[in-house]
C-alpha cells in the first residue's frame, strides 16, 4: 500500500469514494459536488484543499483523506479533515491509520496548531478508530449550516 498526494488522474476515484461515504452516511442525495469542482479545489495554483490517496500495488485507489486550511482566531492556522474514506472492502487493513499518519505529518511539517474534524455520533467504528490517536472528543459545540441558494 502506498500513501501519496493525490494527482489529477485520481479525481474520479476520489469522487467515487466520496459517493461511497455518502451512501454509508445515508445521504447520497446530498452530494452535489462533481469531480470537476474537486479537481479545481485541489489543483489550482494556490490550493487550499489537499488530498492523499491509498493506492494498492495494482494502482487501485482504495482510500483517501481530504483536508483544507482553516484559521482559528485563538490558535492560528489549523487543518480541517473533511473526509477520511477507505473503500468498504479494504477496511481493517491499516489503511486509515496510514492516511492519518500522513495527515499528521503534513500538519506538523506546516506548523498547524491542530487538526480538527467531525464524526457522526452514531458512527461508533469511526469514533473508536479516532480514539487510537489520543483525540479530544468535544460535544459542546453545535453545528451550524447556512445554505446559500443559487
Amino acid at each position: 500500500m502506498i500513501i501519496r498526494s493525490a494527482r489529477i488522474s485520481d479525481v474520479e476515484a476520489i469522487h467515487h469514494l466520496i459517493l461511497q461515504l455518502a451512501e454509508y452516511e445515508k445521504a447520497p442525495e446530498k452530494v452535489v459536488s462533481t469531480p470537476e469542482v474537486l479537481s479545481t479545489a485541489l489543483f489550482q495554483s494556490h490550493p487550499w484543499v489537499f488530498a492523499w490517496v491509498a493506492e494498492t500495488s495494482s494502482q487501485e485507489i482504495v482510500g483517501t483523506a481530504i483536508c483544507y486550511l482553516r484559521y482559528s482566531t485563538w490558535n492560528g492556522p489549523v487543518l480541517y479533515l473533511e473526509d477520511l474514506i477507505v473503500d468498504q472492502t479494504f477496511r481493517r487493513k491499516n489503511i486509515g491509520t496510514l492516511l492519518m499518519h500522513e495527515i499528521i505529518g503534513f500538519a506538523k511539517l506546516n506548523s498547524y496548531r491542530h487538526i480538527t474534524w467531525q464524526v457522526l455520533d452514531w458512527n461508533s467504528s469511526a469514533i473508536d478508530f479516532y480514539k487510537k490517536f489520543d483525540v479530544n472528543l468535544d460535544s459542546s459545540w453545535v453545528n451550524v449550516i447556512l445554505p446559500i441558494e443559487k
